[in-house]
């Protein structure tokens, strides 16, 4: 049979004898390497390991370590950390009455939170944060409702002092005696302090960070990262967007909701004339998405509506569905 196939591969080839020959050898090397890293994996995978009582301890404190450098990092509000059950993250808590208001670090840690979530609770109160009600503690982001269950018969929270002016008198009930001067009333009126001004809701389209500052939980950082994401985007279509900022806590974005209204309309991109880099500025599309939204635009002509872009493979719905808004056809 090998000689049949010499004879074949000379007549196909046009090749002497000698030089089919070399054909066969070369190819039989060729297979034979081609076969060797196959080889090699079956035989290293039966291979057994070999794993002294010395170097699985070692492995295991090296993992130990891992796992508590892990427990250090603050994980906000990522899918792996929300799919994790409360256990693994939160300790077995020491029960004392506590006000969260004043509670510190430590003594959150001691209650059962872990640091991130106890440093985030400090975070609120530092910009102007406050818990006037015990169930006021859920509105922490990510705050597990079990161990609130478990810490509600132990918070204590101090009733606010009722304000009164600097000239007042609150121990003394009596008229004033004719002694008395009048212009001391009228001093004391003096030094009252001037009522706050009451926030009034704004379009969050047009608002510059003066307005965002004056909000709770917003500092010039975060207000800076809303306008910049704002212009990004080319302005909000509706308050659902406020979800996607980075950084923005419960507090920030239950005052965000209240006061930051979508009263105009948003800049749009002419989808039919725009470049690829026009497109890849925009947050809902990346470089490649960009460069494939006009290729295909100049293969097949131009877009009509959103339906039209439902063809692009790397367009899934939800994309076109967020973009629509910002797209001029």
């Amino acid at each position: 049979m090998l000689n049949r196939f010499q004879a074949l591969i000379r007549d196909y080839f046009g090749l002497s004898h000698k030089e089919a020959r070399g054909f066969l050898v070369l190819l039989f090397l060729s297979v034979l390497l081609l076969l060797i890293p196959f080889v090699y994996r079956f035989f290293a995978d039966r291979k057994p390991i070999d794993s002294s009582p010395a170097d699985q301890r070692k492995l295991d404190s090296l993992v130990a370590i891992m796992q508590a450098e892990e427990a250090k990092q603050p994980r906000y509000g990522s899918r792996s950390e929300k799919e994790k059950t409360t256990s693994e993250h939160f300790s077995e808590p020491k029960l004392f009455p506590f006000d969260p208001n004043t509670a510190t670090v430590a003594q959150w840690q001691q209650l059962g939170l872990p640091r991130w979530l106890a440093e985030r609770i400090e975070k609120f109160r530092s910009k102007g944060g406050q818990f006037r009600k015990k169930d006021d503690l859920l509105r922490i982001y990510d705050f597990p409702p079990e161990l609130y269950d478990q810490l509600e018969p132990y918070i204590t929270l101090k009733e606010a002092p009722s304000k009164q002016s600097f000239g007042s008198k609150p121990y003394s009930t009596e008229a004033p005696t004719s002694t008395e001067r009048p212009a001391l009333s009228n001093r004391s009126n003096a030094f009252e302090r001037p009522a706050k001004p009451v926030l009034q809701p704004f379009d969050i389209n047009t608002a510059d960070t003066s307005q965002l500052i004056a909000l709770k939980g917003i500092g010039g950082t975060l207000a800076g990262r809303i306008v910049k994401f704002r212009d990004a985007l080319g302005g909000f279509v509706s308050t659902e967007q406020y979800r996607d900022i980075y950084g923005l806590d419960s507090l920030a974005l239950e005052e965000l909701l209240k006061f930051g209204k979508v009263q105009s309309g948003v800049r749009k991109i002419p989808i039919n004339t725009a470049t690829a880099d026009e497109l890849d500025r925009h947050p809902f599309l990346s470089r490649r998405q960009a460069q494939i939204i006009v290729n295909y635009r100049e293969q097949h002509g131009a877009y009509t509506s959103a339906e039209s872009l439902k063809p692009i493979r790397v367009l899934d719905a939800k994309t076109i569905e967020k973009l629509a808004p910002y797209l001029e056809f």
